[in-house]
C-alpha cells in the first residue's frame, strides 16, 4: 500500500532533517499493517476511494501523535480508533438537505397490491385455464404463457395462423365470463 503519508519515507536522501527520528518505524508500520488498516476502512465505507481517503486521515493523525504513542504495540487499535473517530466525525458533518415543512411533497400514490391478492388473482387464473377446453387451452398456454407469436403456436400445433387466432378469441371470451374471475374486473 502506498500513500503519501509514506512515500518520503522510501526516498532519505529528500527527507528533511526538520521530521522526527521515528519517521522510519512510522513507515515500516504502514508497510506492514497498511493492507490489515485498509481492510478496516473499507469496513467502514461504502466506496473504496473514500476508505482510502479514511485511512490517509487516520495516518495522518496517527503520525502527528507518534512520538506521543507510549505503547507501540497498540498501534493497531490507535489506529483502528482514528479510523472509526474520523468516520464519525464526517457522517456527522455531512450536509443535510432535507427539512421539515408542514405539507408532504409526494402526490397521493395508490397503496402497494398485497402479494397474496396478486398470488389469488394468479390462481383463479389458471383454475379457469384448466377448465377450458384442451385445444383451447394449450393454445392460450402458447400464447400468453409460454409467449409464444401466434405464428409459433400454429406451427406448433400444426394448425392455421386463423385457427388459433379464432381459438384464442374463443377462449379469452370464456375467461371473461368466467364467475370466479368476475369478481377481479
Amino acid at each position: 500500500m502506498t500513500t503519501p503519508v509514506c512515500t518520503y519515507a522510501s526516498n532519505q536522501s529528500s527527507h528533511p532533517s526538520s521530521y522526527p527520528s521515528s519517521y522510519p518505524s512510522f513507515s515500516s508500520y504502514v508497510r506492514t499493517r497498511g493492507t490489515s488498516l485498509m481492510r478496516t476502512a473499507r469496513s467502514l465505507t461504502a466506496n473504496p476511494c473514500d476508505a482510502e481517503d479514511l485511512l490517509q486521515t487516520a495516518l495522518a493523525k496517527t503520525y502527528v501523535a507518534w512520538d506521543r504513542i507510549e505503547d507501540h504495540r497498540a498501534l493497531d487499535g490507535y489506529v483502528r480508533r482514528a479510523l472509526v473517530n474520523t468516520r464519525t466525525s464526517q457522517w456527522r458533518k455531512r450536509k443535510v438537505d432535507e427539512f421539515a415543512c408542514d405539507e408532504l411533497p409526494e402526490t397521493d400514490v395508490a397503496p402497494a397490491a398485497d402479494p397474496a391478492e396478486a398470488q389469488a388473482l394468479r390462481d383463479a387464473m389458471w383454475r379457469a385455464v384448466t377448465r377450458l377446453p384442451d385445444r383451447q387451452r394449450a393454445m392460450v398456454v402458447l400464447r400468453y404463457y409460454e409467449d409464444m407469436s401466434e405464428a409459433q403456436t400454429a406451427e406448433l400445433l400444426g394448425v392455421s395462423v386463423g385457427t388459433v387466432k379464432s381459438a384464442v378469441s374463443r377462449a379469452l371470451g370464456k375467461l371473461r365470463e368466467d364467475p370466479e374471475l368476475t369478481p377481479v374486473r
